[in-house]
């Protein structure tokens, strides 16, 4: 791999070239030189596009794979392909696949398969078998055998024992818990958030309630270990939707709690009124929440107190969205449009949703910060942060095509990714 990046707008700043616009040179996966007006890399490529802006390539730490067992919804080669059309370098694989991914075999399946891709795959192990909560997976060997994290991915940890145990046990090696904090019992066949809207159209309501008291209960957990032990283990928790549960991750962080989170970028973009449609494409979980809601995470965002956004890549088949609302299943097809919702809906600004694509993440995951220097290894993402495109099917990389953004116009345009010795672009042209 020989590429020459011309007038390219360095998006970094942990790199002393933050903000300028200079040639790149990449030459076997490691930044050779970086200046103005470089001579024609030797046997290479050069990537001339307008708007063309370079940035640590960006980690998402939600995925849901599918493959293996569920490969009619996406397989592995799909999701590498709608991983470059997302812009991530790196992407974090939950573990609720069938067979589910608790095994030291289950965890080099996807190691092996991202080696020679320019997507690494980071597997997160299970943190119980099965992801049903009830019993210990091996946590220690999953450890050694590499796993990103430990999680019941979209399964949240729902007893209390389990999950302190889990705590005490993944502090010893620095392991980072993630949990998805719902309390079941208050979701069973909920399609929506509980309010107004919910009761217009004559759905059962997923109330706020159902992901606070998983928070509070676990941030109390988290600070009997931490008081009680001597631990500093780490918790995550992934999709937080609501603005209480903002507030208690701020104040536990301000106690000087081990605790982080995340959301996704698609509940800064829609409503609950936004399901008066019946567009099942619409229906996640947890639920898109009122403005109000929206508002506290954008705040959680600017202020710190959430870490990171996060695409929740979570594709259907037609069979499992073509279906009246109730029965439809949960998820949105993400992965290609999370950057440009972050960036159109977020109201953050560039930076920002950059922070929390790049440095943030990998901070959560405990991972050696990336940066844009003379002699690093090349993981970068290439974008258009200025151009506006429109979603359209025949564009679109993921088997799961149960996304609400077809026929929209976004802003900021992935051009493609360089990782491992590796480029792909999808929509620049090469040229020598």
């Amino acid at each position: 791999m020989n590429l020459l990046f011309r007038s390219a707008r360095i998006l970094d700043p942990l790199s002393p070239f933050h903000q300028q616009v200079l040639d790149v040179w990449v030459e076997n996966g490691v930044i050779r030189k970086i200046g103005e007006n470089l001579p024609a890399a030797p046997a290479g490529q050069e990537i001339r596009a307008q708007g063309l802006s370079l940035s640590p390539g960006w980690l998402d730490l939600r995925v849901h794979a599918k493959d293996p067992g569920y490969e009619a919804k996406e397989d592995l080669y799909s999701l590498r392909r709608a991983a470059v059309a997302g812009g991530f370098t790196e992407i974090v694989l939950l573990p609720n696949t069938k067979p589910v991914a608790q095994t030291k075999e289950s965890l080099g399946y996807f190691r092996r398969f991202s080696e020679e891709q320019v997507v690494t795959f980071l597997p997160a192990a299970a943190l119980t078998l099965g992801c049903d909560g009830k019993d210990f997976t091996e946590m220690l060997d999953l450890h050694h055998a590499g796993a990103a994290a430990y999680t019941d991915g979209e399964h949240p940890v729902w007893n209390a024992d389990i999950l302190l145990k889990s705590l005490q046990y993944l502090a010893q090696v620095n392991g980072l818990l993630i949990q998805r904090p719902e309390e079941p019992t208050l979701t069973v066949h909920g399609q929506m958030h509980e309010g107004t809207v919910s009761t217009l159209l004559g759905m059962r309501g997923i109330p706020a309630m159902a992901e606070e008291l998983v928070i509070q209960r676990d941030l109390r957990l988290l600070e009997y270990a931490v008081e009680t032990f001597d631990l500093r283990p780490r918790l995550h928790f992934s999709l937080v939707s609501t603005g209480r549960s903002v507030q208690m991750i701020r104040e536990a962080k301000a106690k000087g709690l081990p605790v982080t989170c995340d959301t996704a970028a698609h509940y800064l973009a829609f409503t609950d009124g936004d399901l008066v449609s019946f567009d099942t494409n619409l229906k996640v979980m947890p639920p898109f929440r009122p403005a109000s809601e929206i508002d506290a995470l954008r705040a959680g965002l600017l202020d710190g107190t959430i870490d990171a956004l996060v695409s929740d890549h979570y594709p259907q088949d037609a069979e499992s969205k073509n279906l009246e609302f109730d029965l439809a299943e949960f998820g949105i097809s993400s992965l290609e449009t999370t950057f440009a919702t972050a960036l159109t809906y977020g109201n953050l600004g560039l930076e920002k949703v950059l922070e929390l694509f790049t440095t943030r993440p990998r901070a959560v995951l405990g991972r050696t910060p990336v940066t844009i220097a003379e002699g690093q290894i090349a993981n970068l993402t290439v974008f258009n942060p200025e151009e506006e495109w429109t979603v359209t099917p025949a564009d679109w990389k993921s088997k799961g095509r149960n996304t609400p953004f077809f026929g929209k116009t976004l802003k900021g345009r992935v051009l493609g990714i360089v990782n491992q010795g590796k480029s792909t672009f999808y929509h620049v042209k090469l040229g020598v």
